[in-house]
């Protein structure tokens, strides 16, 4: 008996629909998941806006979630007015404390003052004593006087406890000086400003505060033109500098 011949299998071309289905599912899936984490809990938003609105005493989160009217000028407008207010109190304690410097310098140095010989100024850079270098040093020298070393012990007592900046400076007139100690002008008014420098640090008041300069005949106060004239062309300037003038000179 013969054999009937194998049929032969059809190939199906619908396979690929399986994987498609599959991979449908996955994507699905995958969008739920996104979703799930994403959605905002509402209740907890509301919980969290209340509680920033109660630490703040104002409305800076809406309670019904509305973020476009977040109050964001209100806010910038609180902060500048607060900071223009500490500003304020921090330049009104500076000024009392600038006036009660100028007292208390003028109180000491009164007997100078009387004479001529000093001078209290408070100007926009800050507090300028301008001392007559015949009250400190003897003519052509840069050794301070015992009576104007005291004198200015009782200056630096004052300016001890703060912290504002102060320049040294000493000037002298346009008569030119030839010794071996000081060979011209700007050795001679370096030499005094130093003296007064180190009083200062002897007495207290903190090195990184202080400056000394000697600029010769180049500020003058009137024209060299009379021996009157000279002498006050020869001193020594004090500056206690404000804060503003401090920050300016920094680099």
């Amino acid at each position: 008996m013969a054999r009937r011949p194998k049929r032969a299998d059809r190939e199906n071309h619908d396979r690929w629909l399986i994987s498609y289905a599959d991979f449908i599912t996955l994507l699905f899936a995958f969008f739920v998941v996104m979703y799930a984490i994403s959605s905002v809990n509402e209740g907890k938003y509301k919980v969290f806006s209340t509680s920033l609105n109660t630490a703040f005493s104002r409305t800076l989160i809406p309670a019904d979630g509305d973020m476009q009217s977040l109050d964001q000028d209100g806010l910038l407008k609180t902060l500048v007015d607060k900071r223009n207010a500490r500003l304020a109190k921090q330049q009104q304690k500076q000024q009392e404390y600038l006036e009660n410097l100028v007292k208390d310098l003028n109180h000491i140095l009164s007997p100078l003052v009387s004479k001529g010989q000093v001078s209290v100024i408070q100007s926009g850079r800050g507090i300028v004593l301008d001392i007559n270098v015949k009250a400190l040093f003897h003519e052509g020298d840069a050794t301070l006087q015992e009576k104007a070393a005291k004198t200015l012990s009782e200056v630096a007592s004052v300016l001890q406890p703060g912290n504002l900046a102060i320049e040294v400076e000493g000037h002298t007139d346009n008569v030119p000086i030839s010794t071996a100690q000081f060979p011209s002008n700007w050795e001679l008014s370096s030499a005094r400003a130093s003296s007064v420098v180190r009083l200062f640090i002897r007495q207290g008041v903190d090195s990184r505060r202080l400056t000394a300069a000697g600029v010769a005949d180049n500020q003058p106060l009137v024209p060299n033109d009379s021996p009157e004239n000279r002498a006050k062309n020869r001193r020594v300037t004090v500056t206690i500098l404000t804060p503003q003038t401090q920050e300016q000179a920094s680099p």
